[in-house]
């Protein structure tokens, strides 16, 4: 049993998030560190945020169907192809999703597109202590991980996450 305070909290939102989205025919990936829990198979950190990436299409219906949960949109400063949601003490990020001529899946941004490497959205899904989840691909996930990030905390995360990924192929 882990002490992290989060996870049981974190893990329920995620249940029900899977079942909502899939529930109204919303397309959803997990990535980030909980996608890193996912495929590793065990929780290996606590979490500040659940991330999921959805396609930009969807937009509305997903702000709809979180609302009718009473999640609250909660948007950060400066947000730009991502935005955020909070309900009670969980933290949801949400990145959009277009895709281009060539089917490169990229997220819109103010200056352009942030690319997602190749393979990153399929349909594997993956459980962990009972709860399942769509999530992206463990190869792009780990080229997601390998980025250089100028933020020392999130890099340290990243190489963190790395090691678990490398580890427990």
């Amino acid at each position: 049993m882990t002490a992290f305070q989060n996870l049981p909290d974190q893990l329920a939102a995620l249940a029900e998030l899977d079942a909502l989205l899939a529930g109204h025919g919303i397309s959803y990936w997990l990535f980030g560190g909980w996608a890193v829990d996912f495929h590793a198979g065990r929780v290996t950190r606590e979490h500040g945020d659940i991330d999921i990436a959805v396609w930009a299409a969807d937009h509305g219906r997903l702000t709809a169907l979180l609302g009718s949960r009473a999640w609250i949109h909660r948007p950060e400063a400066g947000e730009d192809g991502h935005t955020g949601y909070e309900r009670d003490g969980v933290r949801l990020e949400v990145a959009f999703l277009a895709c281009d001529e060539r089917r490169r899946v990229y997220t819109p941004v103010r200056d352009g597109r942030a690319e997602w490497p190749d393979g990153a959205f399929g349909d594997d899904r993956v459980a962990l202590q009972g709860v399942a989840a769509r999530v992206i691909g463990r190869g792009a996930l780990v080229a997601e991980k390998s980025a250089t990030r100028a933020d020392p905390v999130a890099a340290a995360k990243d190489r963190a996450d790395l090691a678990t990924l490398v580890g427990s192929t």
